[in-house]
Formats: structure tokens, C-alpha cells, sequence
């Protein structure tokens, strides 16, 4: 899938806004997930995406996408961006991810995809292994995480100091098919919330450097309001993690469902670009200590993640 890069999808800083991003990988993975599945789906789960490089006006963003594993009615898809520069013909990584999809029946829910994926050389074994390594992992971590009640690990954002709230009706048009909210259009609003959230409290602009793994527990559909909480989780030199927790209202009865919750790091950068200082910030109350101590742990395994993906490509670790 090839994008240009318009005026409409830039930042105050002349960069690609991430949230455009997340939906153009969405979309890429979604095409590639429903060609193979001969129908709907819908995304579950998508993994660690971390921007390796900002994409500017006027450039050519290319998305590959393919399915690397098929269960019973999941699909693994990967999916690899590339940004080019039409005057110079340059291209450069910009970042990866991988999406796990369900395919749906007409009552949308779930059915068997119906195919299987048979490696055709070592190449696509080592590809294959890893996306079931992948699965599993996940499978693993959600059953981990069943016991846990989903109000636990998120507090109210009346007890935090820097939080954004907002409440919007899911509408026809952000659904793909039937009912279901296309997880694009939420992930491009949680980005935007994400930024607001970190704006207000550096009062600088900012851009997304990373979103952690994101697992949607239950669908948005058409008429329900989609309430999203977010809240600063930890401040470090020029980056903010933004909490985001976003739940399913059904506007009769109130009925309250848990959707997902998000962890985006936003950074603010200098005119030159390059990162720059923002006030620091100490957790005063509990419910900020436990956010702050939690997030330390994320920013460092986010640290060596990085790491690890600008080796494999080529780029300075810095």
C-alpha cells in the first residue's frame, strides 16, 4: 500500500502524525488479513510499533503487508513501513509491526479462516516460527492477565494530576463492516489524546516515538460511546508515557465494557528536531507512585527493544 505524504497529515513540526501512521498500518494489515480470509476481520491485539525515524511532507510512504501465521480463525500479520524521498529516491525504514486478526461470519463472530500456510523455504520457516512464537506469547500473557480485574490496574483520573478525558459516539462511518469500529480509526484517537494529554503538560509540541502492545478485550460497534480515559504515567528528559484506557458505554442502559489499554511515549522535539528537555515531574499520590514504578519498567524493556530493532537494521542505537 503507497501513501503520499499530505499537507493534512503533518504535524506542527512538518512530520507525519502518528496517528495517521497507525491507521495506514491498520488498513495495510486489514487488506492483507481479509484477502486471505475471504471476509471479515477484525483486529485483536497489535504489538509494539516504535517510529524509527520522522516521514515528512511530500514523501512516499510504502507499507508491505503479509500473513506469516493462520490458526483455527486467527491471523498473524506482519507489517514492514518504508519512507522515501521523491527528489532524492533515498528510502528508509521507518518502522514495524505485527497485528493479530480474527475472521468473522455474517453474525460477526468468530470462524475458521479456512486455510493454512505451508513455509516454501527457510526464509519463510524462520518467519513462520516466529509469528507463532508471537501467539503464544500473547496467549500466554492474557491468560496471565485474565485474573486480574480490569478496574485494577487502572485508577480513577479524578486521583491523577495531568489526565484527559474524552467521550465520543462511535458513528456508521467509523465502522469497516456491520457494526464494528475499525481499530485504525480508535488507534488515530488515542494518539490524538495521548498528545493532548502530553502538550498540556509540557505546553510544547510533541510527536510519538512508540505505542506498547495494545489488546482489544471487546469490540466498539455503531451507537455506543466510546469513554477514553488517559493520564501522564512518567516524565523522563524530552519523553512522556500517556496511559490510555478506553471502555464501551451503552448509551440506554450504561452498561460499561472494557476495550483496551494504551501506552504511547510522546517526546518533544527542538526546531532542529532532535529531543529536547521538558519540566520534570515527581508522583506525589500512590496511584502515581504505582503508575510512575510500572512505567520505569516499560521504559526499559522499550529501551532495549529499540535497541535490538535499529541493530537489525542498520541505525545508530543512539
Amino acid at each position: 500500500m503507497v501513501q503520499l505524504v499530505f499537507p493534512g497529515d503533518i504535524t506542527t513540526h512538518g512530520t507525519l502524525y502518528g496517528g495517521r501512521m497507525m491507521y495506514w498500518i491498520a488498513t495495510a494489515a486489514t487488506l492483507a488479513a481479509s484477502r486471505c480470509a475471504r471476509g471479515a476481520v477484525v483486529l485483536g491485539a497489535m504489538d509494539d510499533l516504535d517510529f524509527l525515524g520522522p516521514v515528512y511532507l511530500g514523501e512516499i510512504v510504502t507499507l508491505a503487508a503479509q500473513v506469516e501465521h493462520i490458526g483455527r480463525a486467527s491471523l498473524e500479520v506482519g507489517v514492514e513501513v518504508h519512507s522515501e524521498s521523491p527528489r532524492t529516491g533515498i528510502r528508509r525504514r521507518t518502522t514495524s509491526s505485527h497485528l493479530a486478526f480474527i475472521a468473522l461470519d455474517d453474525r460477526e463472530g468468530s470462524r475458521p479462516v479456512g486455510h493454512v500456510i505451508t513455509p516454501g523455504s527457510e526464509e519463510e520457516a524462520a518467519v513462520y516460527a516466529a509469528a507463532a512464537a508471537r501467539k503464544a506469547a500473547r496467549v500466554a500473557r492474557l491468560r496471565a492477565e485474565a485474573s486480574v480485574p480490569t478496574g485494577h490496574t487502572w485508577p480513577a483520573l479524578e486521583s491523577l494530576r495531568h489526565g484527559t478525558r474524552l467521550s465520543r459516539l462511535v458513528m456508521p462511518e467509523d465502522a469497516l463492516t456491520g457494526t464494528l469500529m475499525f481499530a485504525g480509526k480508535l488507534l488515530s484517537i488515542l494518539d490524538e489524546v495521548a498528545s493532548i494529554t502530553a502538550i498540556r503538560y509540557s505546553r510544547r509540541a510533541v510527536v510519538t516515538a512508540s505505542v506498547d502492545t495494545v489488546y482489544f478485550t471487546h469490540p466498539l460497534r455503531v451507537g455506543q460511546i466510546a469513554d477514553i480515559r488517559a493520564a501522564l504515567t512518567h516524565v523522563g528528559r524530552s519523553a512522556m508515557e500517556v496511559g490510555i484506557r478506553v471502555d464501551a458505554e451503552q448509551p440506554r442502559t450504561g452498561d460499561r465494557r472494557h476495550t483496551c489499554i494504551a501506552f504511547l511515549t510522546m517526546v518533544h522535539l527542538d526546531a532542529n528536531g532532535k529531543p529536547a528537555p521538558v519540566p520534570p515531574l515527581t508522583p506525589e499520590t500512590p496511584e502515581e507512585r504505582r503508575l510512575w514504578t510500572e512505567a520505569e519498567s516499560r521504559r526499559a524493556q522499550r529501551k532495549a527493544r529499540v535497541a535490538r530493532l535499529r541493530e537489525r537494521v542498520g541505525l545508530d542505537a543512539r
